[in-house]
C-alpha cells in the first residue's frame, strides 16, 4: 500500500468524499427501505459541505496529533473554487474531513473511520473554529 501522506491534500480529499458518501449511504440503507430517490436527498442532506463542516467540528478534539495534522492540511488546501451555495468556511472544513478520510483509508485504518463516523452521530464535542 503507497504511502498516504505522499499524496496531496485535495487528492486525499477526492478519495475521502466516496469513502463518506459510502458510510453515510450505507447507514442510510441500513436504518430503512426507502425509494432511491428519497435516499439520494437523504444523502444529498449529509454529505453537502455545511454538514460536513459541522460533524469534523464535533469530533476535533477526539483526533490524534497526526490526524490534526491532516485534517488542518486539507482545510487549508486552495481548490480554486468554492461551490455558489456553500460558504468558504464550510466547504473548507468539509475539504478537511474529506482529506482526513481518505487519508486513514489509504492507511488501512478503517476501523479508525468507523470509530471517528460514530462519534459524528453521537455529538461529540462541538468546537468553535480551530
Amino acid at each position: 500500500m503507497s504511502n498516504p501522506s505522499s499524496y496531496s491534500p485535495l487528492a486525499l480529499a477526492f478519495l475521502g468524499d466516496t469513502v463518506f458518501d459510502l458510510l453515510v449511504r450505507k447507514e442510510l440503507l441500513d436504518d430503512a427501505n426507502r425509494p432511491a430517490g428519497d435516499l439520494h436527498k437523504l444523502a444529498s442532506q449529509r454529505v453537502c459541505a455545511s454538514a460536513q463542516a459541522a460533524a469534523i467540528k464535533k469530533i476535533l478534539p477526539a483526533l490524534s496529533e497526526e490526524e490534526t495534522e491532516v485534517f488542518k492540511r486539507g482545510r487549508n488546501a486552495h481548490p480554486g473554487s468554492t461551490p455558489k451555495n456553500q460558504s468558504a468556511s464550510d466547504y473548507h472544513y468539509a475539504t478537511g474531513l474529506e482529506c482526513l478520510f481518505g487519508w486513514l483509508y489509504l492507511g488501512n485504518n478503517k476501523q479508525r473511520i468507523l470509530e471517528l463516523y460514530n462519534l459524528m452521530k453521537e455529538g461529540g464535542e462541538t468546537v468553535e473554529d480551530a
